[in-house]
């Protein structure tokens, strides 16, 4: 089990130290503290000075792919200034590409009419000119146009129609919209656009020249947070007669450091084991090669603190689900060389090597399925040759996936219930999962018994004998003496008289509602099975589709069919991926959990300090 034995601790010391002695524990990063006081505010959800606006200044910097030296020394820094002289070159630039743009759609709009400036108003006597493009099917509707027009130019689809009129035409005048073209000529809006186009570059010479800033605003960011949760952690505490007292969990390993620090701040110290009637926050602690799966966990729900920890589970379970819907070495190869490309820049942030492993167990999981079953891109390998060697299974084989996908399922199934009796075990409901085990492994038992006396002869089915028969036999006594333990086992009612042992039965007959959901939860891994198959089928009809397309179109059948393969696979692999990530984690989160986890925790939060170091 990995999730860390915890126990509360309390501290107490002067008043007048309090500021002082938190700052130290929170510097240790240890501790979720518990509240000893309602606080009247809760300062860590008031924004610090300039947050919100340092927030979107640091993410706008942070998004500029060529960043300049960062400036280390805080001599003369000032963070509101510099936060408000990122925010005017972000508005600056925001202007200017909406100029840029605005400019280079009215270039394209006014080359079609060509350059030509419009003549002063004085020499048109009170008249305007209107702009209209007229498809070429409907210059009939000049002949009803009372007004003077002239077409000065025409092309093949449409007429560029010029009418005179004192006011804007009537809509109805003609079947189409007027053009907004303007009184800039095209020569002044390309003028404007090209010094747009300077403006532009400047603007981002200024954005790429502040993010020297960005370590100092991080760092005074960060700085003004931990103020802002140390100032919470105050008004937490309680302050009686010039002492004041904090509380919160720490895990069992880190108590050394809280230990150490009562003894040099000389503050009193209690520890104590977790309470019945306590709900500690759940501490997740993994090995960094398998914190992805505390990822996977904490992606839909944290357990309980006395219940199991499934990040161990979830992590390999998930890279085998998804190598089992892929089915495909090739694809397989394609993940990895992947992420072979991004390995380096993966590995700058923790949650990155985290994830790399992962993906990394996903590639390597999915290609020995993909060597296994003989699919590389759709393609089966050669008679004689090593891939052909190593291929065990055949996805074609239905009866053989089909009992491969249920045995993943009974097991999947069966370690969360083993899971669930040893959570429970001493008590007697422990004996209610190791019943939901028994049926699960029987109904497999009997299934498979069932289907072998399906192909045995009638003279072994007469003589009663055979290992199918003893099969059947062991497969109904499993879920018999299953769904008695369930039945016996599942309540936590207390017997105290009649009315109570009444209770207890009718809480056995509702937990025995849950049989077809024990089967139907089993038989949903079949999904593992018809993904796979559904993957392996596609990439073969590609590959048909291609050869059959290279045969009927001689020379620029080569073309067409790299194309086909290209888009082909490239889809089917997409979908393959997503499959994989939805089934995979489904598969997960609501069968296995359902059977393993009860009940639902909440995160350890350490009281820490996020500024970064030098």
């Amino acid at each position: 089990m990995t999730i860390e034995r915890l126990k509360r601790i309390s501290l107490v010391g002067s008043a007048a130290d309090k500021h002082a002695l938190l700052d130290r524990l929170q510097a240790l990063g240890c501790a979720h503290l518990v509240p000893l006081a309602p606080p009247a505010e809760e300062p860590e959800k008031r924004p610090p000075a300039h947050a919100e606006d340092a927030r979107k200044a640091l993410r706008w910097l942070l998004d500029e792919p060529e960043k300049r030296r960062q400036v280390r020394g805080e001599d003369g820094f000032d963070i509101a200034a510099t936060v408000q002289q990122v925010l005017a070159a972000k508005d600056r630039l925001r202007a200017a590409l909406d100029r840029r743009d605005a400019l280079a759609q009215r270039a394209r709009d006014l080359a079609e009419w060509g350059d030509f400036k419009l003549p002063p108003p004085e020499d048109l006597d009170g008249q305007k000119l209107w702009f209209y493009r007229l498809p070429l099917r409907q210059l009939t509707a000049l002949d009803d146009l009372e007004l003077p027009w002239q077409i000065v130019r025409r092309d093949n689809r449409q007429a560029y129609l010029v009418v005179i009129a004192a006011e804007e035409p009537p809509r109805d005048a003609l079947p189409v919209p007027r053009d907004h073209t303007g009184a800039v000529s095209l020569a002044e809006v390309e003028r404007q656009l090209e010094a747009a186009e300077l403006a532009l570059e400047d603007a981002q010479a200024e954005r790429r020249a502040l993010t020297r800033w960005i370590h100092l605003l991080t760092k005074h960011f960060a700085r003004a947070e931990d103020q802002a949760v140390l100032r919470h952690a105050q008004s937490q505490a309680l302050d009686v007669d010039g002492l004041f007292a904090v509380q919160g969990w720490v895990g069992v390993s880190r108590l050394p450091a809280v230990e150490a620090l009562a003894q040099e701040q000389g503050l009193a110290l209690l520890i104590e084991d977790p309470a019945p009637d306590d709900a500690p926050p759940t501490l997740l602690s993994n090995p960094e090669r398998l914190g992805a799966g505390e990822d996977l966990v904490q992606f839909y729900q944290m357990p309980a603190y006395d219940s199991f920890d499934p990040s161990r589970v979830l992590f390999f379970s998930f890279a085998i689900f998804f190598a089992m819907i892929l089915s495909d070495a090739g694809y397989a190869a394609l993940l990895g060389l992947g992420l072979l490309l991004f390995w380096g820049k993966l590995g700058s942030s923790p949650a990155g090597r985290r994830f790399r492993v992962l993906a990394s167990a996903i590639a390597g999981a999915s290609f020995a399925w993909g060597v296994a079953v003989g699919s590389y891109f759709g393609f089966s390998p050669p008679v004689g040759s090593l891939p052909a060697q190593l291929r065990v299974l055949d996805l074609n084989d239905f009866d053989t996936m089909m009992r491969l996908s249920v045995a993943v399922g009974v097991f999947h199934v069966v370690l969360g219930n083993l899971v669930r009796m040893g959570n429970l075990w001493p008590r007697l409901q422990a004996l209610a999962p190791l019943g939901w085990t028994l049926v699960a492994l029987g109904g497999f038992t009997l299934w498979l018994a069932i289907s072998a006396l399906d192909g045995a002869t009638d003279a072994v089915r007469s003589t009663g004998a055979g290992p199918a028969l003893l099969a059947q036999t062991a497969g109904y006594a499993g879920i018999g003496l299953g769904l008695a333990l369930v039945f016996f086992a599942s309540s936590a009612r207390p017997v105290t008289g009649l009315g109570s042992v009444l209770m207890r039965g009718l809480d056995g007959l509702m937990a025995l509602t849950q049989v077809t959901k024990i089967f139907g939860d089993t038989l949903s891994y079949l999904r593992l099975f018809a993904l796979g198959l559904a993957s392996a089928s596609l990439a073969l009809t590609f590959n048909d589709l291609a050869r059959q397309v290279g045969e009927q179109v001689p020379g620029l059948g080569l073309l067409l069919q790299i194309l086909l393969l290209l888009i082909g696979h490239g889809l089917n692999m997409a979908l393959g991926l997503v499959s994989g990530v939805v089934h995979g984690l489904r598969l997960n989160y609501i069968e296995f959990y359902n059977w393993a986890l009860s009940g639902e925790g909440y995160p350890f939060r350490p009281f820490k300090k996020t500024e970064t170091a030098e």
